[in-house]
């Protein structure tokens, strides 16, 4: 009798905790009518989650995705929630965008510089996490190539359409993994040694380094720049992950209670992109809406700009 009951108990104490998060999540912002939004990675988990309450919000919202098929399914899917909560919503619009491939991002901003009067949010939101050893199309290591090189081209090549938009946004979502990474100059591509948790955490630092780079790059031009954690959510990011067959019914219980739904996830990403209360506001760092503190290792403007340096020469800006 006292193992059912404690069952009982842990599964209300989880329902409870469950029910008080959600309570918790902040509100989004106002309406984004007229606005203009890219995600990257927006058919799934975050991005999915993103682009549904942007547009729920009224907004222009691009999705750029490797997969067209999934992202046309996945705005079938976005337009029928939408249509049925909120009478009069923005666009959804897909657009094939390849991150391990430079010549897919270029491709996709040529298309958006062509077709787009302007940007009014770029949300570089796409990722990979913890793959085996693999390169993108360009020869980077995958991890590297999508989740830094490839949004670095991506937005290098959209700014001119921010700033002829401003005030305009940038959301950089990171991770608070970012802690265990370093950026190892003598070996970006992992050519010498690879270790997938270190190098998605390397990514992830290198997200936060770029965005504060680009924010004071940016300064006085009205387009902002600020990067996230968005927690531990569940998502299919983690699909390179391999948990033992017997311990995946306990992963998928902590998963459930305790990990973020995607929308969870989106909140600060959404927040970033809409609330009036950050208008103006560059160069920080958030989690859960609020701005926080960063390790010294993130905030090196010297290590920064020879990121940028590099960064600039491997996808071709400089030669």
């Amino acid at each position: 009798a006292a193992l059912p009951a404690l069952v009982l108990g842990a599964g209300l104490l989880v329902a409870a905790w469950r029910w008080l998060r959600g309570a918790a999540r902040p509100r989004r912002g106002g309406s984004m009518r007229g606005k203009t939004v890219i995600i990257t990675g927006a058919n799934s988990g975050l991005g999915r989650a993103a682009a549904a309450e942007l547009l729920r919000m009224r907004a222009r919202v691009i999705m750029g995705c490797r997969d067209r098929a999934r992202a046309e399914r996945a705005a079938r899917e976005i337009r029928a929630e939408v249509g049925e909560r909120a009478d009069g919503a923005g666009e959804l619009v897909v657009r094939e965008l390849d991150l391990a491939s430079l010549r897919s991002v270029r491709a996709f901003c040529h298309r958006v510089l062509q077709e787009e009067s302007r940007l009014d949010v770029l949300i570089n939101n796409a990722g990979i996490f913890q793959c085996p050893y693999m390169k993108t199309e360009d020869g980077f290591e995958m991890q590297f190539g999508v989740n830094h090189l490839g949004h670095f081209l991506l937005t290098n090549l959209l700014l001119g359409l921010l700033k002829n938009s401003a005030p305009s946004r940038i959301v950089v979502v990171s991770s608070k993994l970012y802690k265990y990474g370093e950026i190892n100059f003598e070996d970006l591509n992992s050519e010498i040694s690879y270790n997938k948790s270190f190098c998605y955490s390397r990514s992830k630092l290198a997200n936060i380094l770029f965005a504060r780079e680009l924010a004071r790059r940016l300064e006085g031009t009205g387009v902002t720049v600020n990067s996230l954690h968005p927690g531990i959510v569940r998502t299919n990011l983690g699909r390179h992950v391999n948990i033992p067959l017997l311990a995946k019914p306990l992963f998928n219980l902590v998963s459930w209670a305790f990990f973020k739904t995607p929308l969870e996830g989106a909140q600060t990403s959404i927040y970033l992109a809409s609330s009036p209360e950050v208008e103006g506001v560059s160069g920080k760092y958030f989690g859960d809406c609020k701005e926080e503190e960063l390790l010294p290792k993130a905030m090196d403007d010297l290590v920064a700009r020879k990121l940028w340096d590099i960064s600039e020469v491997m996808v071709g800006l400089l030669k």
